[in-house]
């Protein structure tokens, strides 16, 4: 990948600040919409934390009804660049790096949720992962800045854009397979090519 990357500030990944995290001191009403951005919060963090499980179980039908339509997936990595447009190509890409030769483990800490609206938000989140391809003898492991907009339609957050760019990766080759006691892939992922 190049040497020349961004800073990972708020600035430069487009993250304004939100509504401010204060009771309004008004009425019934606003007392209402307060709670309410609370409650947004947590569909916000429950929708990304299904997006990281369905991705390491390769759930992509309950994957898929997380991302808007037209979702735009631009994730950076040490050896690698995803520039997706749309819902299909994604979950194409996934269920094609998610299967039965696979083993993934994603984990997303520490977000940070800025409301901007009724129906827009945008989240950063610190993702710490490691990923066995094991039909290329491959592990990689590394933690990314993930950086996303979200937006409510018909009652439910959506994933409208979601970014990453790599802290650190390592890559390895595998000197022999791993023997996992357990793999659920192997169990139930897509053979791969599928």
């Amino acid at each position: 990948m190049s040497d020349t990357r961004q800073v990972l500030n708020k600035a430069n990944l487009g993250i304004t600040a939100g509504i401010p995290l204060e009771a309004s001191g008004g009425g019934i009403d606003e007392l209402r919409a307060d709670i309410q951005r609370i409650m947004d919060m947590e569909a916000i963090r429950q929708l990304k934390y299904a997006y990281f499980r369905c991705i390491d179980t390769a759930n992509l039908e309950e994957l898929g009804e997380l991302f808007h339509e037209n979702v735009l997936v631009h994730f950076l990595g040490g050896t690698y660049e995803w520039k997706l447009q749309g819902r299909q190509q994604y979950m194409d890409a996934v269920g094609a790096s998610f299967s039965r030769e696979s083993v993934g483990h994603h984990n997303g800490h520490h977000p940070e949720i800025q409301m901007l609206s009724a129906t827009e938000a945008t989240g950063i989140w610190y993702l710490a992962d490691n990923m066995w391809i094991l039909n290329h003898n491959a592990f990689t492991t590394g933690t990314a800045i993930y950086w996303d907009r979200y937006v409510k339609e018909n009652g439910r957050w959506l994933i409208q854009e979601t970014r990453y760019e790599r802290l650190y990766e390592l890559n390895s080759v595998l000197e022999e397979r791993p023997s996992f006691d357990s793999h659920y892939l192997a169990a139930h992922g897509p053979a791969p090519g599928d």
